[in-house]
This record gives C-alpha cells, sequence and structure tokens, in this order.
C-alpha cells in the first residue's frame, strides 16, 4: 500500500465502504436502471424550452433578423452576447479535463466527465448564434477555406469571426476526442454489466474493442496525455480570439489590451459555476453523493475564487481606465461612472453584484462548504456573466461618438425565445447524456480508491500502511490468523495442504480480485458448505460449460475456490450473492439460468 499513500491529514474523495464492484454498480445504474420521475420532468421541462427557441429561430431565418430588437447603432447585441456566454461556460471542462489532468490532481475524476459533456454541449450552442446572425444560414459554408463554384472567392482571413469558426472548430474537436477517449473504459463496462442485447451490441461498438489490457491502459494514458498537452493551449487561445472580435475595434471600451486575459479568466469563472450548478443536481438526481463529494464542491468553490479575484481586478482596471482618460467617450462604457447612473445602471449593477459582491461569500469556508449556498452562488455568477456580456456590447454600442447615433435596445420575443431555446437545448442533451454515458469516470475513479477512499483511509489510520489484511466490512467476523498461502499458481493451487488455523482455503487466490479479509471468511465459509477442491485427487470440470461462464469468468470462480460441477450444484442465493459481490461483471440469472440444474446435469454424465 506504500504506492498508494495519502497523508490521513487529507479528506477522501469517495466516501463511504466504496468497493471496486460498488462503483461499477452505482455509476451504472442511472444509465442501465430506469430513469426516475424527477428525470422526465426536468426532460419534459427542457424540452418544451428547446421547441419553443426552435420555433423562433425557423421564425427568424423565414422572416429575417429584423424580427430581433436591433436598430441602427446596435448591430450586435442578444446574440454575440449569447455566443459569447456560451463558449465561456464551455471552458471548465477543457481545464477540468486537462490542466488538471497534467498537474495530476486527484479531485478532478469525479468531476471532469459532467464538465467535459458541458463543454461539448455548450459549444454546440455558442456555434449556433453566428449561423443565424448570418441571415442565411444555408450559407454558412461560405465562411469555411473549400474550394468553390465562384472562382476567385475565398475567406476573409482578416476578419476576427473567421477566428472564431476556426478556434471554435479546434476546440469542439479537441474536447470531442479527449472527451471521447475517457468514455472507452466506461462504455466497456457497461457493455459487460448489460443483459439487453441491442444495448451491449451498441457499447461494444463505442468500446472500440476496449479489453481492459495492460496495453489497452497504457494506450490510454499515452493519448490522454497527448490530448491534454494539445487541449491546454486551447484553454487560453479561444477566448483571446473571441475577445479580438472586440479589442480589435475602435469602440470605446473595446480597445483594451486587457480583454484576452480578462476574458479567459471570466470564461473559467462561468464554466466552473456551470459545473456547480449541473453536479450539485447531478448528483442529488442519480445519488452519487459519495464520489462528488463536499471536498470537490470546496475545491471547485476555490477555483471560482481564484478566477472571480482575476475578473475583480480586470473590472477595476477597466473602471480606473475610463475615468484616467478623461475623455467623454470612455465615461459610458460598461464600466464607468456614466454606466452606473445611466439608463443601463440596473445591468451595470446587475453585474457588480453578481460577479463581485455576491463570489466574496466563497472566503467563509462554512458558506464554502453549504451545498444550497454554493448552489445559488453559481447560478448568481452564471446571471452576472450573461450580464458582463451584455453590458459589453450593448452599453458600449448603445452611445456613439455622434448623439444621432445614441439609441436604446430592447429585446423582442424571438430574441428572448431563441435564448431559452439554447438553454433547453443545452438541458436535453445533457439530459440524456446522464440516461446513457456514465456521468462518473468509474475507471479512474478506481485508480484513486485505495488512496483517497474513506474506507482504506480509515484501516490505514487503523493498522499503518499494510492494510491489506485489515479489513472490517462484516463486524462479526473473525481477524484472520495468518495470509493465505503465498505458494500458489495462477489458479491458487499449492504445493501444500493448509494446516488447520494457518488462514484460507489454499485453493483460494481471491487477494486476485481485490476482495476484503472478511469477505474471505465468507468465501470459506461457503466452500465448507460446498466443498473444497483437493488437485491431488481431483480434477477440475469444465466450468465453461455453464451457462454465460467464459474463460475470464472460469479463472475468477477458480481464484475463489470453485472448480466442480458439485460444488456449483451445491450453491445457494446466498452464495450467488456473495460471488456477485466478489466478482466484477458477474452473470445475473437471466443470462447464467439454472447453474445448479446444469451442474447437476454435467456431473452425472
Amino acid at each position: 500500500m506504500s504506492s498508494h499513500y495519502e497523508a490521513p491529514i487529507r479528506e477522501p474523495l469517495v466516501t463511504g465502504e466504496k468497493t471496486y464492484h460498488d462503483i461499477s454498480v452505482e455509476v451504472g445504474a442511472p444509465v442501465l436502471g430506469r430513469a426516475n420521475k424527477s428525470w422526465y420532468i426536468v426532460f419534459t421541462i427542457a424540452l418544451i424550452a428547446f421547441l419553443w427557441g426552435l420555433g423562433c429561430i425557423i421564425y427568424t431565418v423565414s422572416t429575417g433578423i429584423g424580427v430581433w430588437g436591433l436598430n441602427k447603432t446596435i448591430g450586435w447585441a442578444w446574440d454575440i452576447t449569447n455566443f459569447v456566454w456560451w463558449v465561456g461556460i464551455g471552458h471548465a471542462g477543457t481545464l477540468i479535463s486537462a490542466v488538471l489532468l497534467l498537474f495530476r490532481q486527484k479531485w478532478r475524476m469525479a468531476v471532469n466527465r459532467s464538465a467535459e459533456a458541458m463543454t461539448i454541449f455548450a459549444v454546440v450552442q455558442a456555434g449556433l448564434f453566428p449561423i443565424i446572425h448570418m441571415g442565411r444560414p444555408w450559407l454558412a459554408y461560405w465562411v469555411l477555406p473549400i474550394p468553390n463554384q465562384f472562382g476567385s472567392l475565398w475567406v476573409n482571413f482578416n476578419s476576427p469571426l473567421l477566428w472564431d469558426v476556426f478556434a471554435i472548430s479546434t476546440y469542439l474537436s479537441v474536447s470531442l476526442v479527449f472527451w471521447w477517449t475517457g468514455l472507452l473504459p466506461d462504455f466497456a463496462m457497461l457493455r459487460d454489466r448489460t443483459t439487453n442485447e441491442f444495448q451491449k451490441k451498441i457499447y461494444g461498438i463505442l468500446s472500440f474493442g476496449w479489453s481492459g489490457r495492460v496495453k489497452d491502459w497504457q494506450r490510454f494514458e499515452e493519448v490522454s496525455l497527448v490530448l491534454a498537452g494539445l487541449a491546454t493551449p486551447l484553454v487560453l487561445s479561444v477566448h483571446t480570439i473571441v475577445s479580438f472580435d472586440f479589442a480589435t475595434s475602435v469602440v470605446p471600451g473595446w480597445h483594451s489590451t486587457i480583454f484576452p486575459p480578462y476574458f479567459v479568466a471570466g470564461a473559467i469563472f462561468s464554466g466552473f459555476a456551470m459545473v456547480q450548478t449541473l453536479l450539485i443536481i447531478m448528483r442529488k438526481v442519480v445519488n452519487l453523493q459519495d464520489y462528488i463529494t463536499l471536498l470537490h464542491i470546496e475545491y471547485m468553490n476555490k477555483v471560482i475564487l481564484l478566477t472571480g479575484g482575476i475578473v475583480s481586478v480586470a473590472y477595476i482596471t477597466e473602471f480606473f481606465i475610463g475615468w484616467y482618460s478623461g475623455t467623454s467617450y470612455e465615461n459610458y462604457t460598461y464600466l464607468s461612472f456614466g454606466a452606473a447612473t445611466g439608463p443601463y445602471a440596473w445591468a451595470f449593477w446587475a453585474l457588480i453584484v453578481c460577479n463581485f459582491v455576491v463570489p466574496l461569500t466563497l472566503w467563509v469556508k462554512k458558506l464554502r462548504r453549504n451545498i444550497l449556498w454554493t448552489f445559488i452562488v453559481a447560478l448568481v455568477i452564471n446571471i452576472g456573466m450573461w450580464f458582463e456580456r451584455f453590458d459589453i456590447i450593448v452599453i458600449d454600442l448603445s452611445k456613439g461618438r455622434t448623439p444621432s447615433s445614441w439609441a436604446m435596445f430592447s429585446p423582442t420575443f424571438v430574441d428572448i425565445g431563441v435564448f431559452i431555446g439554447t438553454i433547453g437545448f443545452f438541458f436535453v442533451l445533457f439530459l440524456l447524456y446522464a440516461r446513457t454515458f456514465p456521468v462518473i469516470a468509474q475507471a479512474e475513479v478506481k485508480t484513486i480508491l485505495k488512496s483517497s477512499g474513506e474506507y482504506y483511509k480509515n484501516l490505514r489510520a487503523k493498522h499503518g500502511d499494510d492494510v491489506a489484511h485489515h479489513v472490517d466490512n462484516d463486524p462479526t467476523a473473525k481477524e484472520p490468523s495468518a495470509n493465505i498461502d503465498d505458494k500458489k499458481d495462477f489458479f491458487g493451487d499449492t504445493s501444500t495442504e493448509k494446516e488447520p488455523g494457518s488462514g484460507h482455503e489454499s485453493t483460494v487466490n481471491a487477494d486476485a480480485l481485490g476482495v476484503t479479509e472478511a469477505q474471505k471468511d465468507r468465501l470459506d465459509a461457503m466452500l465448507a458448505r460446498i466443498g473444497t477442491y483437493n488437485p491431488k485427487v481431483e480434477s477440475a470440470d469444465e466450468l465453461q460449460k455453464l451457462n454465460g461462464v467464459g474463460p475470464l469468468l472460469e479463472q475468477h470462480l477458480h481464484q475463489v475456490g470453485i472448480y466442480t460441477y458439485h460444488q456449483v450444484a451445491n450453491l445457494t442465493k446466498d452464495d450467488y450473492k456473495l460471488l456477485d459481490e466478489v466478482i466484477e461483471n458477474f452473470p445475473i440469472i437471466e443470462n447464467r439460468g439454472d447453474w445448479n440444474a446444469q451442474a447437476t446435469e454435467l456431473k452425472n454424465k
């Protein structure tokens, strides 16, 4: 256990007495089981919102963008606000997955999967707005550098909007590959656990033939690190390029050198807030409180505090520049005295309260570890970051250099409908993802179970680093007097007979299954009842003739001491429950049938 050492002062990242089998069952349950009533209610609401937004998009395309609340002064407003907001939300997934992977942060493993999914779904929503804003979405392919029928017509590479296309498409493709690669072990787990033949085939295709061999894991680690190295620069580059949409102009309040780092920090700030919002809901709905713990939420809040501090410094800087310039044009930017007292004062103060004042409460540890308050703060930050984008665009454009161009912006029902539709679409995708893909990276969580699991940390505190033979799952179980015999071959056979009181049955090699000492004691009791196998006088039967038994399961049965049809014929319901605990992917009764009858028939032949 020395290789799994972790300081006892650190809080566990996996709470409860969890085994590897428990993780597979609990993570797979939301996918393989039936959806609860809450899921259907939320999905229905999200679907209605999406359909409303889809109707507004169809109305916009068929009528023209004149149905939006735009005017001659404010040609960008609601759509670009939503575009930048959605791109920002998508930032947290790459940060959690790539950057924290490179820094070997264990706490990312329970939250990275949902964050990656959120990234992809958010970028999909962001990509909708520039296409709709074109007015002719059927000509969207014109922005791509592909040969065309117009001869000399080519992409305008000088346009920041084209940079957005390349940056976001690259960001989406890398994030999608990164997400899919991490899902391969989980798809394989679902493939092996499901009893539905259709699901088995689908997850078999999605898992790309994952077998769990050492070579598979070696390649998995290599690809993950390479993709993390590619994705890390994207955390900085994507929203930097988005900020150039504004910083390359001469509009007061936009022409700012602070915009690239400011937008990146703001994106991570809003992205982590959205991750918090989703995870707090998901941990409750699908009963994952033992894997998404208070410690995970506290760590996320600390990142929010850090990025919120950077954003606050940027706010102060922008406010100071607007005042120090001494020009009347700068006195009505999104962060200025003019904005604070002008007709958009409500939007200015919404920004300040949501993004500056409310996050400061997270400095208090009690509030930082409070689930309800964290959820409220995350929602407020998401609202505040939307107002930040709104203020940057609308306030700065509303008061130009000539009084004749001054104008106010008011959204129409179509503007609001399209925005609500994207929110509905986002949650439709996320809810469908939660029903088809594991929301926790179970394979990665298993790698930290012995170092960061509450159960093993308690054992280590009680017995020291060597806890392999001091497991107390069953308080009534006796402490084993000795370790299982070391002189075993692959199937657990020994060269000598077990002496009375020397430990576990000599044919048992359950250490290879990662079972506890209490479970080994129960296996010994089972073998005492069904009979033990003596390789000197008996020969092992071909257990693969039983329904649902393949080479791997036969090996596992040997490891728990079952070699003959006689032993299988004597198994009880409690024995099957025990085997399901200690053997991962043990077949359910529908797949195995009546083993007792099959074994009896084979034994009598």
